[in-house]
């Protein structure tokens, strides 16, 4: 078991957390902490991902995948548009930094993705035949 002082809206809490690897134990605060979840302003409404064109994918189809976790902002051209190399495909947002992500080759790209949703590192945004 190692202890750490965890402060806690400017409430200090004494805690003990196991080693993996370690013989099982309970981990006990010092002092409970209150816990309050405010309820969001607004619904969040999620759309789900439109999958990417199974010919182009199937044909070989480039893959423009997310080189960073973020969020999209923006999507610069319609699916099934013609795009050329060196293109503004999004904007990615990534550690409150806006992120260009461009296009690798000249096609029409399918995309895998809608404005708004969240990528993780290496995930398909798009692909481009």
């Amino acid at each position: 078991m190692r202890k750490f002082n965890i402060k806690v809206n400017g409430i200090s809490y004494e805690v003990e957390v196991e080693e993996i690897g370690a013989v099982c134990a309970p981990i006990q605060a010092v002092a409970p902490a209150a816990v309050q979840v405010a309820a969001p302003a607004q619904p969040v409404q999620v759309a789900a991902p439109v999958p990417a064109s199974k010919s182009a994918a199937s044909a070989g189809g480039i893959k423009v995948k997310a080189p960073m976790p973020g969020n999209i902002l923006k999507i610069k051209a319609k699916n099934g548009a013609d795009v050329k190399k060196g293109e503004v495909l999004f904007v990615l947002e990534a550690m409150k930094m806006e992120n260009d992500i461009v296009s690798p080759a000249d096609g029409k790209i399918s995309y895998s993705i809608l404005e708004g949703a969240s990528v993780a590192t290496d995930e398909l945004l798009a692909v481009i035949a």
